[in-house]
């Protein structure tokens, strides 16, 4: 059974940073493509940034430049370093995992698995 865990969400000020982390379990996580989506309140869920397990990645434009990505795949573990933060990152922010190769991962629907998410709250 696959289970993502994401942790470090908290409250911030602005300008501050965050490090995200999203755990895996029960998945071949070298070869797992993972990607960061966020959902504010009455919005969408949209994506953040992403990584193919070849270590390509994929940003938002909101946040690139911002919010690098990472994998350590010794300890199955994703992450999400939040710099620069402004009061508009503030979401709900998921992991997801899919282990198809040639996926769109900006896509959300390609995604098959989800963790439960964790709040990042920006304040001015």
């Amino acid at each position: 059974q696959v289970h993502l865990v994401e942790s470090g969400g908290g409250l911030v000020q602005a300008g501050g940073s965050l490090r995200l982390s999203c755990a895996a379990s029960g998945l071949t996580f070298s070869r797992t493509n993972i990607g960061w989506f966020r959902q504010a309140p009455g919005k969408e869920r949209e994506f953040v940034a992403a990584m193919r397990w070849t270590g390509d990645t994929y940003y938002a434009e909101s946040v690139k430049g911002r919010f690098p990505i990472s994998r350590d795949n010794a300890k199955n573990t994703v992450y999400l370093q939040m710099d620069s933060l402004k009061p508009e990152d503030t979401a709900v922010y998921f992991c997801a995992a899919d282990g198809n190769s040639y996926s769109d991962l900006r896509n959300r629907a390609v995604y098959d698995w989800w963790g439960q998410g964790t709040q990042v709250t920006v304040s001015s």
